[in-house]
């Protein structure tokens, strides 16, 4: 792709999972003002993720990446946000502690909107409608008016995004993320969990550390680094239209970044080699990311990479994994071994939430957790026998007590999903299910630390 790039290039290729939009100048005055908005991010923001990011491409970090499968319009507020910031804080403690690594924070959030469609249409009771693209697009309603694609929701959407930033940018340094805190929001957890007993021992180790730091001196209210974390946005970056509307030049560079989100992704089904997303996404600087399934063949792999991260670029490219535990083992292997041939720079991160989604026999859509955890296991043991590093997680997950995904330590039965069953598109973890996901992985990392570990020379004369 030698063409020169502009933020609009991507309209001269084919696009996929374009929603029909019924007014074509309605559309493009949304966009024109959209493009005079301030950025929801900023580009050095990008670049420390970047930088955060290639730590984890050199095996020296862990990415934590995951939120709501799509936000809505309908379930935005304050009290959301904050379970959501509050879990997703407890993970990254419980692998932070377990896997003697920092670990990189990244929300599914402030921006994922757009759903792809595996069908244009659905159909309910005889009736065929558009199918719901996501509030940014149309409404979940299964009406005819409200399946219309309407622009005025990007407006939406970018101000739900700008008033969600906002507060988690509060939540991260205004003291809210501080160790002790989120230690005792833990302990909270453990004290009414079944496995409560298996992740003790972690927990306990956690509260010695602390408790040891307190003992020196040091004050976890005071110190910046305890009280505060870094914490960064994604989405999957489908809207095109939205995205370059966006896209900003960096003065201090010349260079030209998504401002939509700090980091942001292409998704399996938009990921052809001559369509628009990824002409959209080669121009621009941020960290991306590239979802994998297991139709995509090693060699077009290899020449996405080529495309997407020419310079070879550590924390540039993550390869997000989403196969299935039922084919991971066939497909992952091939892939690691053909992007270390060419000796490419990426993160290896795993996805178990797309491959692993089920029809119920009560008809709801859901996710199996011992299928999930079955993945993650996978990855982590491929990785290790290859001789790479198992870079991250990206997880679907909510801070709310939803029942979506069967299984986990309070074992949600079939029964029990028509209780809490609210996503406005795929199963969700709960809450507690995405705690006993981290406690989970963070043995995982543990093992992992130890394969790596060296055993120390005998001491002379001994």
């Amino acid at each position: 792709m030698s063409e020169r790039w502009t933020p609009e290039s991507w309209r001269s290729k084919p696009v996929l999972q374009v929603p029909d939009y019924p007014d074509a100048k309605a559309l493009a005055d949304v966009e024109a003002q959209l493009a005079t908005f301030p950025p929801l991010v900023f580009a050095g923001e990008a670049r420390n993720l970047k930088k955060a990011l290639g730590r984890v491409a050199a095996g020296e970090a862990f990415l934590l990446q995951g939120g709501d499968c799509a936000e809505s319009f309908a379930e935005h507020g304050a009290n959301n946000i904050r379970d959501f910031f509050r879990v997703l804080l407890q993970m990254a403690v419980v692998l932070t502690y377990a896997g003697a690594v920092p670990v990189v924070k990244v929300g599914r959030v402030a921006g994922q909107f757009a759903k792809p469609r595996s069908s244009p249409t659905e159909k309910l009771n005889g009736i065929e409608l558009p199918s719901y693209r996501g509030d940014i697009v149309n409404d979940i309603a299964f009406t005819k008016e409200a399946r219309v694609p309407d622009p005025q929701r990007q407006l939406m959407a970018y101000r739900q995004s700008a008033a969600t930033l906002n507060l988690l940018r509060a939540f991260a340094t205004g003291g809210y993320a501080n160790l002790g805190s989120v230690h005792q929001w833990m302990l909270g957890f453990l004290k009414d969990s079944p496995q409560s007993r298996r992740y003790k021992e972690l927990a306990d180790r956690i509260s010695d550390a602390l408790n040891f730091m307190r003992a020196c001196g040091l004050d976890l209210e005071a110190h910046p680094e305890l009280r505060a974390t870094d914490f960064y946005t994604s989405h999957e970056a489908l809207l095109l239209g939205y995205e370059q509307a966006m896209t900003r030049v960096d003065s201090t560079t010349g260079d030209w970044y998504a401002t939509s989100g700090h980091m942001i992704w292409i998704g399996d089904r938009t990921r052809q080699l001559d369509h628009g997303h990824i002409e959209y996404f080669r121009g621009i600087k941020n960290p991306i990311g590239l979802k994998c399934g297991p139709s995509l063949k090693s060699d077009e792999l290899l020449k996405l990479i080529d495309v997407l991260n020419p310079d070879n670029e550590p924390g540039r490219l993550t390869l997000i994994g989403r196969f299935g535990s039922d084919k991971v083992g066939e497909h992952l292997p091939n892939m690691i071994r053909a992007v270390k041939r060419e000796g490419k720079v990426v993160v290896w991160s795993c996805d178990p939430m797309h491959g692993n989604t089920i029809t119920s026999t009560s008809g709801y859509k859901t996710r199996p957790f011992d299928r999930v955890l079955s993945e993650v296991k996978s990855f982590f043991t491929i990785h290790a026998a290859e001789g790479t590093h198992a870079g991250g997680v990206h997880l679907e997950m909510t801070g709310q007590d939803v029942t979506e995904c069967i299984g986990g330590a309070r074992a949600i039965t079939d029964e029990d999903l028509n209780d809490r069953y609210h996503t406005v598109c795929d199963p969700r973890l709960n809450a507690e299910q995405s705690i006993d996901m981290a406690f989970l992985i963070a043995e995982l990392l543990k093992q992992e630390r130890a394969g790596k570990a060296t055993p120390m020379p005998a001491a002379a004369g001994l």
